[in-house]
């Protein structure tokens, strides 16, 4: 399925496939039970802990567990082919409910893993794709690593999407879609998903939530449409409604001061666009495109000076976040060493 071709964190889950050993079985065997067209000359999985009590059953086990951590995974077919020759598409539900049981002990990896697998077994398998969502959503608020939580937040938002695509009337999964669109500040997409979930929800304390919750979209919902203005190239008019919102409550968003300072450079006024800026920077000391964008001011204005100084803030944000991140992985792979 296409949410798994684009593999956003299977570098995460990859490292667990080190729990397992591969090796070919007998011609005799395959041919005894009719494998050979499946599994001639290809490897299977055996966990290191299950040497001694191999079985159907475990090498199912096995082939799932490789195929979600890598969906890409060379054998792929065939593990698919044996699953469902040997038992059926419906070895994928019992997945699901180890998924479940893993995500209710916050082993969100594990939950991940079994749930990838079942979507690859049973493409059908609604209930699969939703706490798979559910899983990467649980994983990512737990996470301090910065690609980790983006690439995880991703993966939710996308496996949400999914489920209402095929399933209109699933509506818990609007009910989460709604806060992934509120966390990446689409706040006109989260108003329409959660007024959805409104019409589906039977649950009276969930709807009352988000009725609350909608109560305080207006305003967030104004301010991106000013974003949008800017975008679709409309500048003066994102200006004056963004501007409106400088000396409110939300004058510590940082989006606002961005998109203005975008507005205010392409038509020219660059002293209002350094300030703007320099607001977003006092807001969100790491934020590089703004650096970007003040670099490309400088250097227009012949102020090389300023320039190099930005140049140099932009690759050390990047050399550390690339440190943060090959520390992650390297705190992750001890614990699975």
């Amino acid at each position: 399925m296409d949410l798994l071709n684009n593999d956003r964190i299977g570098m995460y889950l990859i490292p667990h496939t080190n729990n397992f050993v591969f090796d070919q079985l007998s011609d005799k065997y395959l041919e005894k039970t009719g494998l050979t067209e499946i599994l001639s000359e290809v490897p299977v999985p055996i966990r290191k802990d299950e040497l001694t009590s191999i079985s159907a059953l475990n090498i199912a086990r096995g082939m799932a567990f490789i195929i979600g951590c890598d969906p890409g995974f060379k054998y792929k077919d065939n593990y698919i082919a044996y699953i469902l020759k040997v038992f059926d598409k419906r070895f994928a539900q019992g997945l699901v409910a180890e998924g479940v049981e893993a995500a209710q002990k916050n082993d969100y990896d594990y939950a991940c893993i079994q749930f990838r697998a079942a979507m690859l077994i049973d493409k059908d398998n609604v209930d699969a794709v939703y706490c798979y969502g559910r899983a990467c959503k649980d994983a990512y608020e737990l996470g301090e690593e910065e690609d980790f939580i983006a690439r995880f937040k991703a993966e939710s938002l996308e496996a949400f999407e999914e489920v209402t695509l095929r399933k209109p009337d699933f509506a818990d999964a609007y009910y989460f879609l709604g806060y992934g669109y509120i966390n990446l500040g689409l706040y006109v997409k989260a108003k329409l998903t959660w007024e959805e979930f409104i019409k589906l929800t039977d649950s009276d304390e969930k709807k009352k939530e988000i009725e609350e919750r909608l109560s305080l979209l207006d305003d967030p919902v104004e301010i991106e449409k000013g974003y949008n203005l800017i975008l679709s190239g409309h500048m003066q008019e994102g200006v004056d409604t963004l501007s409106k919102y400088a000396d409110s409550k939300f004058s510590d968003w940082w989006p606002i001061w961005y998109y203005m300072g975008v507005a205010h450079q392409a038509m020219g006024m660059n002293r209002e666009a350094k300030e703007d800026y320099l607001k977003v920077l006092k807001l969100s000391p790491s934020n590089t495109e703004t650096m970007k964008e003040l670099v490309k001011i400088y250097e227009a204005e012949g102020d090389e000076e300023k320039a190099e100084k930005y140049r140099k803030k932009i690759s050390i944000v990047a050399e550390n976040v690339e440190k943060d991140r090959l520390l992650a992985m390297e705190e992750k792979n001890k614990k699975l060493s």
